[in-house]
């Protein structure tokens, strides 16, 4: 797989407008989510310096979350309702993610299991490991 190489010109600006930094506080992670959300909804393909700015982005939110909630231990569904409560989430703000109301109400109230493409969309919107569901 070859490395696309980066204009240092254009990824400077990136880096000069995102201010990517360790992030030490809930306010700054969720300033960084916000950044990086940006760059997933711009509706086109990334450049080669929006994905290396996207990376740096999603390792410098991971390392902080990671810290912050360690959810490793917990099984599936607790993970999801740790998350849910910590970041102010309700049931129906899922919909999206599960495709339905019923769905969603299925799943938090431990009748149906998380599935893997809900896993996958569980990981994009809370930006963890998908690995945390399943």
């Amino acid at each position: 797989m070859a490395v696309a190489t980066i204009d240092e010109t254009a990824y400077g600006k990136l880096l000069a407008r995102a201010l990517p930094r360790v992030i030490k506080t809930e306010k700054e992670n969720q300033r960084m989510i916000a950044e990086l959300e940006k760059l997933d909804t711009r509706g086109h393909a990334l450049t080669p310096e929006e994905e290396n700015l996207a990376e740096l982005m999603t390792l410098l939110i991971r390392q902080f979350e990671e810290s912050k909630y360690p959810l490793g231990h917990a099984a599936p569904l607790e993970a999801l309702r740790i998350l849910m409560e910590d970041r102010g989430i309700r049931q129906r703000d899922l919909i999206s993610v599960f495709g339905s109301s019923s769905v969603a109400s299925d799943v938090l109230n431990g009748k149906r299991s998380i599935s893997k493409a809900h896993a996958r969309n569980l990981a994009g919107y809370f930006h963890v490991p998908a690995s945390l569901f399943i």
